[in-house]
């Protein structure tokens, strides 16, 4: 859900009025608020955001329940190309594994409130499909190295 400029105020108008600003996040369960010199945030009511939470929780563990009545995660699979169409190009064993993996995410974003890694999940299989897309490149990134490629760096 995406916040309207109705929805929105400048950092500026929470400096200078707080408590107008606050009053507006409560009656409306959350404001953005937007800063020309930094990433935007919200101004979200406690209450709201928990519920927010216990409806992710509620979806991942509905997810889990299918998973763990169907191991082929039949449902969710036949699901997969409505909500992401650049699955066609991933295997039927691919799609299983990122259906997989994404519920996984899901549950540890609801769970541990750990958020990255969903997004992390669906970027490294829409990477995956985007190569497989093209047959060129799909050949190129199959064919076997020889070397090295010198360090790695790796995010913690």
């Amino acid at each position: 859900m995406s916040a309207s400029h109705a929805d929105a105020v400048t950092f500026s108008d929470l400096s200078r009025n707080p408590r107008a600003v606050a009053e507006r996040a409560a009656r409306l369960g959350r404001v953005r608020v937007t800063h020309r010199d930094a990433p935007d945030f919200y101004l979200t009511a406690v209450d709201r955001e928990a519920e927010r939470d216990q409806t992710l929780a509620t979806a991942s563990r509905l997810f889990l329940a299918l998973i763990k009545h169907d191991p082929t995660a039949r449902a969710l699979v036949l699901a997969m190309p409505e909500v992401f169409p650049w699955v066609r190009h991933l295997s039927p064993e691919e799609l299983r594994a990122f259906t997989l993996e994404l519920v996984e995410a899901l549950s540890d974003a609801a769970e541990l409130d750990v958020d990255v890694t969903t997004q992390e999940v669906i970027a490294g299989w829409r990477a995956t499909a985007r190569i497989k897309a093209d047959p060129e490149r799909y050949a190129e990134a199959r064919k076997p190295t020889v070397g090295d490629f010198g360090p790695v760096e790796a995010s913690a």
